[in-house]
């Protein structure tokens, strides 16, 4: 069973400035868990049938106005009905002001009401790619993850392959860490997933034989990153004597995380590798790759041409 996750509305409150009508409990105790909003127009009309309770509910100007232009007693029933379902909270926006019997209802059923100045399209929108993020489902990967050229690279490998020492070669090359160790994987939308580092390691590498080494202290702030999307897994793993590896880079790999199909490369280690040097070459050609020209498809088809006019 997939774990759920939430967030305590006194978050919101902070992150988009609302100010709270009615409260039923201290807003830290108050935890949103579903990242679907809805307008309740349906509702409001009589419709509950797929009504769910656990969304935020949001009201702008064509809620208002239906409930301003009915009689008083017929909108008090509506409002009524609408805060009996028990709503996890319900904001106005573009700072409307709320109905009398609005606050009564919010009491009586215990219903958090809140208000914005935010127009209703553009807070909406916010709203939704916050709780996104915030409730997204999670995994943590035995990791590292650096930005190469915008590419957000995930190196992968048994403990010792070389993984940190690669990072803190990149991050003197000019590119950014965002995670050592543990990465933290979120998957934010069904083809996008964001990465950052748990809060106690973030900025953190590991050395063995110096120890933990603070990467943003040392190279500064330009050298490191809380967020970013993972683009290539990168499978480091010693150099096997024997082992068939991709020569061509014809072979189309990917790894499902989250249930995500994400490219992926095996790189064989040993020493005198330069392995900056080749995730540097790996990130451009995957952006390459992602702007329509694969060098590999390219050099084949050649090779192809060559043979048949020989």
């Amino acid at each position: 069973m997939q774990e759920t996750y939430s967030i305590s509305l006194a978050t919101l409150i902070e992150k988009f400035a609302l100010e709270p009508i009615y409260l039923p409990d201290e807003a830290e105790k108050i935890m949103i868990s579903n990242t679907e909003v809805n307008r309740p127009g349906l509702a409001l009309a009589g419709f509950f049938d797929m009504f769910e309770p656990s969304r935020i509910q949001i009201m702008g100007k064509a809620e208002h106005l239906y409930l301003e232009q009915r009689e008083e007693a017929t909108r008090n029933a509506k409002i009524e009905d609408l805060f009996r379902h028990r709503s996890a909270a319900i904001i106005l926006t573009t700072s409307l002001p709320a109905f009398p019997h609005m606050k009564d209802a919010a009491a009586r059923y215990g219903v958090p009401l809140l208000v914005t100045k935010e127009r209703t399209s553009a807070f909406t929108a916010a709203l939704i790619a916050f709780l996104n993020v915030e409730l997204a489902p999670r995994i943590t990967r035995h990791g590292v993850l650096v930005e190469v050229y915008g590419e957000g690279l995930l190196l992968l490998g048994d403990s010792g392959v070389g993984k940190s020492e690669t990072a803190i070669e990149l991050v003197k090359r000019g590119h950014r860490l965002i995670a050592d160790d543990a990465v933290e994987i979120k998957k934010v939308s069904a083809i996008r997933l964001v990465d950052t580092a748990p809060p106690i390691i973030r900025h953190y590498v590991e050395l063995r034989g110096i120890g933990i080494v603070d990467v943003r202290r040392i190279f500064g702030m330009g050298a490191v990153k809380d967020t970013q999307s993972i683009d290539l897994v990168i499978n480091l793993e010693p150099w096997i004597q024997g082992k068939m590896y991709d020569r061509l880079g014809l072979d189309k790999q990917t790894m499902d995380i989250l249930g995500i199909e994400v490219p992926s490369i095996t790189i064989p280690v040993k020493p005198g590798r330069n392995l900056a040097i080749i995730l540097e070459i790996a990130a451009m050609n995957n952006r390459q790759k992602k702007m329509g020209y694969n060098t590999a498809e390219e050099f084949n088809r050649k090779l192809m041409g060559q043979m048949g006019l020989e």
